[in-house]
């Protein structure tokens, strides 16, 4: 039979990212490339003390909730939000499924077709997976250490006249960068100049490696209602609850609300009523010192592995944060085919492709250092380098 497909089907495409995970998860490969926490840093005593909590002591937990969210949980994350500058009444705030719903209903609500967006290159996959599906155009903008550079920001804002910069300032998805202060209030000042609306996507800002300032959050520095503030529990608590959340300008919430009521009316709700069960009887930031400190610890072995890598040409930025290594290898391996012979060493690691808005680079990748310990870490590069070395004969 021919099925009738609405014309928005021809915009979906399917996740690089999860199309890998596919094909690695049915061998004994060592995989770098899922952005994954590690499960056993996951509270599981805490979180099912919550959830049995959420179900003996309050019925509510199993019925129908606000499209809004547990007001208690608003009101916690609008007092967490403020510790780091960010001033929004709960009322601003809106729970979903996850930060990716965020980012789908703020698409829904936002954009029409052939609307534009620009966002750093290259920059979170599933956002431009998202952004697409609307059948939006997405446009890149140039970036060095600090950030998107503000010339070509200026230049592309003025070309196109965006509805909304996208942004993920603080250990960003693939490349693991921080923006500077500076960077960040011009990016803001142009916004305003202009008046573009600005996504801060913000899932990582927790996961800091080291005690020293790492610039605020661009909706701290927003006083003029530009910056829509999206995170999530996924990195801090369990990826499995799904539960996000988003604060910006009233109307802009209001209106993502309103869509939310005919997505699925309402977020989760014993996983919302066990989080307030666990932010208030849980040490949540000791948590997330444990968390932070174990990451630093598999960081730190990844990046002395790729240290030892003897390849003229091969790039990294150490990350202060976050859960990634961005490489870049030397111009003639293409990280695409490169992959299908790791997955033979038993190594997987994500091609950089498909993270690109344009001026797509081939040579680069995004290795994960969270989800293993070190020793598989170690195992793992042994079989990389291998594969590297291989490949750097061919090029040579």
């Amino acid at each position: 039979m021919k099925y009738g497909f609405s014309e928005k089907v021809k915009y979906l495409k399917s996740s690089a990212v999860r199309d890998i995970l596919k094909v690695i998860n049915q061998g004994n490969i060592i995989s770098f490339a899922g952005g994954l926490p590690e499960e056993k840093l996951f509270p599981t005593e805490a979180v099912s003390q919550a959830f049995h909590k959420a179900v003996t002591t309050n019925r509510k937990a199993l019925q129908y909730g606000e499209t809004e969210g547990v007001t208690e949980l608003r009101q916690w994350l609008a007092n967490r939000m403020s510790n780091k500058g960010i001033e929004r009444s709960f009322e601003d705030i809106l729970i979903t499924s996850g930060s990716q719903q965020a980012i789908d209903l703020f698409s829904r609500v936002m954009f029409d077709q052939g609307d534009v967006i620009l966002a750093e290159n290259p920059t979170y996959l599933a956002a431009l997976q998202v952004f697409e599906s609307y059948g939006t155009k997405v446009v890149g903008v140039d970036s060095d250490e600090d950030g998107m550079v503000i010339s070509d920001l200026e230049k592309k804002i003025t070309k196109w006249k965006p509805k909304c910069i996208y942004v993920v300032p603080t250990f960003s998805n693939p490349t693991g960068k921080v923006w500077s202060l500076e960077r960040r209030k011009q990016i803001l000042q142009l916004a305003e100049k202009y008046h573009v609306v600005i996504f801060e996507d913000d899932p990582y800002g927790e996961l800091k490696f080291s005690s020293g300032d790492v610039p605020p959050p661009m909706a701290s520095l927003d006083k003029k209602g530009l910056v829509l503030y999206t995170s999530t529990f996924s990195k801090t608590v369990v990826p499995a609850m799904r539960i996000g959340w988003i604060a910006g300008p009233h109307q802009i919430i209001r209106i993502m609300a309103q869509a939310k009521q005919a997505t699925d009316l309402h977020t989760n709700s014993i996983s919302q009523h066990a989080l307030v069960h666990l932010v208030n009887d849980f040490d949540i930031d000791e948590h997330i010192e444990t968390i932070r400190a174990t990451y630093y610890e598999r960081m730190l072995v990844m990046k002395d592995l790729l240290d030892r890598v003897d390849m003229d040409g091969l790039e990294y930025l150490e990350p202060k944060g976050g859960m990634f290594f961005w490489v870049k290898l030397p111009e003639g391996i293409n990280t695409e085919i490169l992959l299908a012979d790791a997955v033979k060493e038993g190594v997987a690691f994500v091609p950089g492709a498909p993270f690109y808005v344009d001026n797509v680079k081939q040579n680069t990748l995004r290795m994960n250092f969270t989800n293993s310990e070190p020793a598989i870490i170690e195992e793992g590069m042994r079989r990389f380098v291998k594969v590297l070395e291989q490949n750097k004969t061919t090029i040579g």
